[in-house]
This record gives C-alpha cells, structure tokens and sequence, in this order.
C-alpha cells in the first residue's frame, strides 16, 4: 500500500517544491514562445509543426523544460507518499509564483480583477487540500479501476485529438489550458496508478499500456500547453492548470479510486464549494487580466 499518513507533511511540502518549479519552468517556456517575432502578435490559433520544433533550439525554452522536468520529478515523489487528492491540489502556489514573475518580466501591473481571481484560484484550491488531508485514504488499485481510468482517457484523448486538430485555428488560450489541465489530471492519476502497482509488486502489461498512456497524455497536453503561451499569459496557464489538473485528478481519485470513502456529506459538498470557487478564479482571469485585455484592443 506504500507509506503511512505520517509521510503526508513531507510529501505536501515536495508538492510545493515541485509547484516553484513549475511556475519558472512556465515563465521561461512562455518567454521562450512569445520573444520570437513569430509568436509574438500570434493572438490565436495554434502553433505550426515547425514552429514547435523550432522552440527546441531556444536557450530559454530549454532552460524553462529542465525546471519542469524537475517539477515532475518532485511531483512523483510527492504522489508516492501520499494520496492523489492531498498531493494534487498543493500546485496552485505555483499561480502566485507565476503572476509575480509574469508581472515583473513584462512590467505589466497586476489588476484589483486579476488579484481577486487568483485569490479565488488559490483560495479554492486552499481549502479543497485542507479538507482532503483530513479524509484521504489509500486505496488498492485494482485491474477493473485502472481499466475504468484507461478508458475515459482514451474516450478524452480522441476526443480532444479531433477536435483540436480540426478547429484549432480558432481556439483561443482559455480552450487550450482547459484542454491542457484535463489530460495533465489524468497524468497525475496514472503516474499515482504505475506507483501503486510497483508498490503492489504488479508491474505487468497493463500497467505499460498505463504507461503507453500517460506518454501520450503527456505529449498532446504539452503541445496544448505550448499553443496557450502563444495566445495568452504564463499566469493564465497555470491558473488552469494549476486548478483544471487538479480537479480532474481529484474527481478520478474520488469516483474510481475510491480515495474519499470515509468523508461525510458536509466535507463532500465543502469539495464541490471550492472547486466551484476556484474555477471561477479561472474564468474571471481569462477576462480580467490585463495582457489579455489589451491584446483585445
């Protein structure tokens, strides 16, 4: 079953670590997109193949990619000591990281509409951890569970394969971070399954095709990740991310993985209350902030 509920301070503070990671690895990324001439007035629509490939030869992107794969890094050790919907959430610290550094490097002020919707953001996400510590339990991940988890990712992955790739010319920022924060909450639910099961000592063929997936899950969410850079601010991004993965991560620990059993009615609505508010710090940035704003000028 892995470690104890002892280990869970440890593995929230390695949460935290792993979101300052995050949030350089996205500011230097998100400088790496729009400092080209290319991206620069890109607005919308998505990024060629080529201009993809080209962001591989870009120092900064390079440098913003090492901070992430440090992030992921922390992010795993985190989830093997402790349960998914205590570990996941912990990321929204990544959203103030992120806004400061946004505001300092374009010399952009802050908003009182932009604050409001990262206190919303982190507020909600805040709350959700506190309540999830006190009830999270970990649970066997089963065959039947993790096939239940495989399939919705695979109905998710044509669906967004298809839909992405045929209208995504007119697919604004706020689409691709939803896009982006779905497939990186299935991300973290899978790389919480292939732990478990080394734990469970089950490393079989199903466990690599939940490695297969999350491969694929990681790749289509990155290129999601890359084409919101270029049509909206880093802070933008990680607010969905730092809310929409979670969420989603945590909806699969509750529904399939059966990781809040034991809480009680009044927690289970104090859950949806957060999200709810959370998700509207989302929604209002896509509004309020003031990058966006001018862009629409």
């Amino acid at each position: 079953m892995g470690p104890g509920i002892e280990m869970r301070s440890v593995a929230i503070l390695l949460a935290a670590l792993a979101a300052v990671a995050l949030a350089f690895g996205a500011q230097f990324q998100n400088d790496a997109v729009t400092s080209h001439s290319k991206f620069k007035l890109k607005g919308e629509g998505a990024l060629s193949l080529k201009q993809v490939l080209g962001l591989l030869l870009k120092p900064k992107w390079l440098s913003g990619t090492f901070f992430m794969v440090v992030g992921i890094g922390l992010q795993l050790a985190a989830l093997s000591l402790a349960p998914l919907i205590v570990v996941q959430p912990v990321g929204a610290i990544a959203l103030v990281i992120t806004s400061l550094l946004n505001a300092r490097a374009t010399k952009t002020k802050l908003n009182r509409g932009t604050i409001i919707a990262i206190i919303l953001c982190t507020g909600g996400i805040a709350a959700f951890v506190a309540m999830a510590t006190g009830v999270a339990k970990e649970t066997v991940i089963n065959d039947d569970r993790l096939r239940e988890v495989l399939s919705v990712l695979g109905v998710i992955l044509v669906a967004f394969t298809v839909l992405f790739f045929t209208i995504g010319k007119r697919i604004q920022a706020l689409s691709y971070v939803v896009g982006a924060g779905v497939l990186y909450g299935f991300v973290a639910t899978l790389a919480k399954v292939v732990i478990q099961r080394i734990y469970q000592s089950q490393f079989e063929w199903l466990t690599l095709f939940c490695l297969l997936a999350l491969v694929g899950a990681v790749s289509l969410g990155a290129w999601f990740v890359q084409n919101a850079y270029s049509s909206g601010p880093p802070d933008l991004v990680i607010a969905g991310l730092t809310v929409i993965d979670p969420l989603v991560a945590v909806a699969i620990g509750i529904v399939i993985l059966g990781e809040a059993q034991q809480a009680a009615w009044s927690v289970m609505l104090g859950f949806s209350f957060s999200a709810i508010v959370a998700i509207l710090g989302v929604i209002l940035l896509s509004k309020v902030h003031p990058e966006l704003r001018a862009k629409q000028h």
